[in-house]
This record gives structure tokens, sequence and C-alpha cells, in this order.
């Protein structure tokens, strides 16, 4: 089902646009809340399953509404994107995850300590808090490209849940530099199973952040163990949040904690599985790669994973204006089209088999036919070439 505006605007009527999801975006809001939402619907409802709502809602109700609901390709016209880009009631809408993100820690690490829980209700409660985590992850990205500074504190914020404060020196300037190339720890490879991508780009993404704060600050004349260095800033923010919890509900609720983070930097990691796989940018004759392009990324315009993830699904657009508000992406045709939202793909991707079937032929098309174009996995590149051969 797609999404319907007013005709597009003309340069002199910009403001005879609205946007039809204008609304929706306050939907996002509904994942910060899911701590919320499991201890009313076990108090109204006696069933514990509740506490597992993060991970009910993830990997079940979103990927069977996104295919419900269907796509909207719809673009705002050229002259609506400043008057997007200004509307200040988009930014509320992400600033808004944050205050419901932590009321949910706070209020899950108490429900954790209090007593009457069982294990495996405590353990629910943990994955929904990773849930929550996981996508501030995501709101952390959308405030992390902003130039304003509030928004780049907001985005450090969100992120000291999961103990990633490095993804936002790695992201904006080693991803976006690197992507879609072998040397690019966030971009996937054909043939490489999210099993095997999750420790490379785990550890190379970490590697990667402390390396490019330790060249910023050579550059200007200061140690790598400053306090200005942004890696040990926000790991100090997180070591910080991890203690004043720990004081407040006792150190049995750090195994919870320490759970949650690495569920959510796991949720990130397999969206950023499937924001590349396959594709890969070629070498010019300068011995330099070629510039990114919206065939580089993977995009979808199922709506509700776009409501929820704030556009992060018009990846493309995102690469090519990283400082661009979620309000304003476009479609482009172009782009290789997954075949649904990351809702659904980040289930295929857990099941190595499943996925295969499903991207690798998707590569190989969007390839035409030639599998060298492709970036591959080194291990898996024999086997890949004689599957699949090369077009001449």
């Amino acid at each position: 089902m797609a999404l319907h505006s007013d005709p597009p605007a003309t340069p002199t009527t910009p403001a005879r646009w609205r946007d039809p999801k204008r609304w929706l975006w306050l939907l996002g809001l509904l994942i910060p809340a899911f701590p919320f939402l499991s201890w009313g619907l076990v108090s109204a409802t006696g069933l514990r399953v509740f506490w597992w709502t993060g991970v009910l809602v993830l990997y079940a109700a979103f990927p069977v509404v996104d295919h419900l609901i269907g796509k909207d390709s719809a673009n705002p016209p050229d002259s609506a994107l400043a008057h997007l880009e200004q509307d200040r009631y988009y930014r509320w809408c992400t600033y808004l995850y944050l205050p419901l993100q932590y009321g949910g820690l706070v209020l899950g690490c108490w429900l954790i300590t209090r007593g009457d829980l069982a294990l495996v209700d405590r353990i629910g409660l943990m994955f929904t808090l990773g849930g929550v985590a996981g996508i501030a992850i995501n709101t952390a990205h959308e405030l992390g490209h902003k130039t304003e500074s509030l928004e780049r504190r907001l985005s450090r914020i969100a992120l000291a849940q999961t103990w990633y404060g490095h993804f936002h020196v790695e992201h904006n300037h080693g991803h976006h530099i690197r992507v879609a190339t072998p040397e690019d720890p966030a971009s996937a490879r054909l043939g490489e199973s999210f099993w095997r991508f999750l420790p490379r780009t785990v550890a190379g993404s970490l590697t990667s952040a402390w390396r490019l704060e330790k060249r910023r600050l050579a550059r200007r004349d200061r140690s790598v163990w400053s306090p200005r260095n942004r890696v040990l800033g926000s790991w100090s923010l997180s070591f910080a949040l991890f203690a004043a919890l720990a004081l407040a509900f006792g150190p049995g609720v750090l195994p919870y904690l320490a759970g949650q983070a690495v569920f959510g930097f796991c949720l990130l990691e397999v969206i950023n599985y499937t924001e590349h796989y396959g594709l890969k940018r070629q070498l010019l004759a300068s011995g330099r790669y070629e510039r990114c392009a919206p065939r580089h990324s993977w995009n979808s315009d199922n709506i509700a994973s776009n409501v929820f993830l704030y556009h992060l699904q018009r990846h493309s657009d995102h690469h090519a204006h990283p400082t661009r508000r979620y309000q304003a992406l476009r479609h482009f045709d172009e782009a290789p089209e997954m075949p649904t939202g990351y809702a659904g793909m980040i289930v295929l991707a857990y099941v190595p088999p499943l996925w295969r079937r499903v991207m690798d032929p998707r590569v190989l098309a969007h390839y035409d036919g030639d599998i060298t174009r492709a970036n591959l996995q080194p291990s898996r590149r024999a086997r890949l070439l004689a599957r699949y051969g090369t077009t001449t």
C-alpha cells in the first residue's frame, strides 16, 4: 500500500506540499516504550511472555506489518526539501527517543532487581531493553550526522547504553569513506555469513575508530590518551551510566546491563550487514575507488521499517547526503532493492542458507551476471567463481 501526497509543489508554491508520513514518524517512539509496554501487558494479562515484547515485536510483528502495509516510493519535491529540513517537529521526533530510552532503562533495572521475576522473565526483559538500545544506535546515527552541537551530544548519550560510542567516530569518518569496499569493516561481502561478519565488523570498527582518533589527535600534537579522545570520552559516559545504575539497583543488575548492550550492538550490526551486502565500488585507473553512488547501497521503501528507523532504508541518499535529515531522504530508481524491509531481512540474515538463497542471486543480477564485480568473501572467492562463473 503506497502513501499518497498532494501533487508535487512547484518552486513558487512549496507550501502546498504536505508530508504524508508527517504524523507516522511519532510511531518511532513506540520502540523506546517497549519496557513500559511489557510491564503494562504483563500486569494486565498475567502473561509473562510479554517480558519478551522487544523480541516479539522486532522479529515477528514488524516483518508481518512491513509486508501487509507495503511500500511508498514517493519523494518530496525539490522545492519542499529546504522547508522539510527546517521543520523542527521532525527533530523532536528523534529527541524524544532519549528520555523514553533512559526512562525505560531505569524501569527495567528496577523490575529486574526487585526480586519477583523468574530468571527467564529477567532475560526476556534484558532482550527487550537491548532492542531499545539497538534502535537507539540508529537514533544516534541520525543525530550524529548533524552539524548542531546539541544533536551530536544527544547522539553520544543515546550510544552510552550499548558502550558503542566509538560508532560515532568510525561511522562518520571511516564507513562513509570506505563504504562498499573490501577495506570497510561495516560492508558485508558476498558469501560472508552474518555470523562471520559480526566479529569482523565489531573488532574492525573499534580498531578503526581508535586509529582515526589517534591520527586526529596527532595532528593537534595531543596524545591518544588525551581527554579529548572521543572514543575514551564515550566509554567514560557508558562507565558512568553503568556505575550509577549499579549503585542505584545493586551490582546484580550488571550482567543484565551487559547482556542488553551486547544484544543492542548486535542488532545494529545485523542491519549493517544488510545495507551493502556484496556491493562494491570499482577501482579506477588512478588506484582510487569510484565515487559512492546509489547502486552501492541496498534500499527498501517498506513504510513500516522506514517509519520506525527514520528512513534508514533510503540508504543511498543518506550516503550521497550524510547531513540530510531523515524526512527529506529520497528514493532512487537505480538503487538495488531488497525484497522486504530491514525487519524481515535481519531475520533472514540470522539463517545464512536462507539469506544466500534470497540475496546472492540479487547481487549477481545487479552486476549483470559478472560476479567478479562484487565484493567477495576472500575465503569463498574460488567457490563463488566456480559456481557463478564470469562474463566476458
